[in-house]
């Protein structure tokens, strides 16, 4: 078995729509690939850019795809990592009036990895007209049926790929990230999770909405957790969340997907760049 990216037209949420513009892992040679996430969700009330990937490339394959980010509404940033919010000056550049949702710790934070060597995963903010700007420091109702939540209980195991994850104190020192940062989205059913560095698990279990669908990496990097660990995770999802739907790439190993699908059958999915969910 393997990760497989396929275009995918399967039926979700009723009058939904979601469009994979940046990722990983590409199932359409037309489109460019990066090491970023990016979807534009429609609703029935909204259009949302979840995420802009790291560059420009979203607009790009977008243009590919005919699909428009200048009538999009929202903006939601999950955390202040540059594969999820480096595209945002481009965005600014084509789109006008879409409010930008995003924590405060995100736009002030700076983020390193020391995987392989110390490096900065920060975004160069835009300048941001503070019109459009909603941060979010606790979970909110953004607009009718738009759900954020920040804050996440750590409850359950965290992804070990974070212990390569730094944030800057106040005093220069690099301590460990715990992701006060990152934020989760809910509408319509659907639960974006970003990279879910807060964990699968933690984000769900503080979604107090019913969820039908689960969108985004799952941060489970392939040679960090055990099989044995990676299969526990998978039983706990099946059992206590057997009515949901999990699509995942960007930054859920192949191996990871692999042993996850093996317990999990039909109720994990990959996306990838240029699936469109309808």
């Amino acid at each position: 078995m393997s990760y497989l990216c396929k275009m995918m037209d399967k039926k979700n949420n009723k009058n939904m729509k979601w469009t994979v513009l940046s990722d990983n892992r590409s199932g359409d040679s037309r489109l460019l690939t990066e090491h970023g996430l990016s979807i534009v969700l429609q609703t029935e009330q909204y259009k949302i850019l979840l995420d802009t990937g790291a560059s420009d490339l979203f607009v790009r394959n977008g243009e590919k795809m005919n699909v428009d980010i200048y009538d999009v509404d929202y903006v939601f940033i999950s955390h202040g990592h540059y594969d999820h919010a480096g595209g945002l000056r481009f965005f600014l550049e084509r789109n006008k009036q879409a409010k930008i949702i995003v924590s405060p710790n995100a736009l002030n934070g700076m983020f390193y990895s020391k995987r392989g060597h110390l490096h900065s995963i920060s975004t160069e903010w835009p300048e941001i007209n503070k019109s459009r700007v909603i941060l979010v420091e606790k979970s909110c109702e953004i607009d009718n049926g738009l759900y954020v939540f920040s804050h996440i209980p750590q409850l359950h195991p965290m992804p070990m790929g974070n212990r390569h994850l730094y944030v800057e104190d106040a005093d220069g020192n690099f301590v460990h990230d715990d992701f006060r940062h990152e934020l989760a989205l809910y509408v319509d059913g659907l639960l974006f999770t970003g990279c879910a560095h807060s964990g699968l698990e933690n984000i769900l279990a503080a979604c107090p909405w019913p969820v039908n669908t689960v969108v985004g990496g799952f941060h489970l990097l392939d040679g960090h957790e055990s099989e044995d660990e990676l299969m526990a995770l998978a039983h706990r999802l099946k059992a206590n969340y057997p009515e949901i739907q999990f699509y995942t790439s960007h930054c859920t190993g192949d191996r990871a997907f692999e042993v996850m699908e093996c317990v999990m059958g039909n109720q994990l999915h990959a996306f990838c760049l240029g699936t469109i969910i309808t």
